[in-house]
């Protein structure tokens, strides 16, 4: 988190960050950053006594968690720097990859089982 809040509210003014330019390679990286954070927060705050119900519990609220902070360091980008700026698809894609980690976890982890 501190990684993520630093990244997005440090100035890179001045800084070379890449020697070719990919479309849009910053939408993949708002989307891996909320993917892990999601996926490390499931996994390091899930308990293997606690119930299905307390886990999926646990998931959205990380979600929820992510998606928000995901889109107060957007308005923060916005407010409070002077050479960035907030985008509303950087949110999307902080969303997007916090909700994909979700599904995903919610498939391996808090899946029903068989009938049988």
């Amino acid at each position: 988190m501190v990684f993520v809040t630093l990244s997005s509210l440090f100035s890179f003014s001045g800084v070379s960050t890449s020697r070719f330019s990919i479309a849009h390679l910053d939408k993949a990286v708002h989307f891996t950053f909320y993917f892990v954070m999601v996926l490390l927060g499931f996994l390091a705050l899930r308990r293997e006594e606690w119930n299905q119900e307390k886990r999926h519990s646990l998931l959205w609220k990380i979600t929820v968690t992510a998606i928000g902070y995901g889109i107060i360091i957007e308005v923060l980008q916005h407010i409070a720097t002077v050479d960035r700026q907030g985008d509303p698809l950087d949110a999307l894609a902080n969303s997007t990859g916090a909700i994909v980690a979700m599904m995903l976890l919610r498939y391996l982890f808090l899946r029903r089982g068989s009938l049988k």
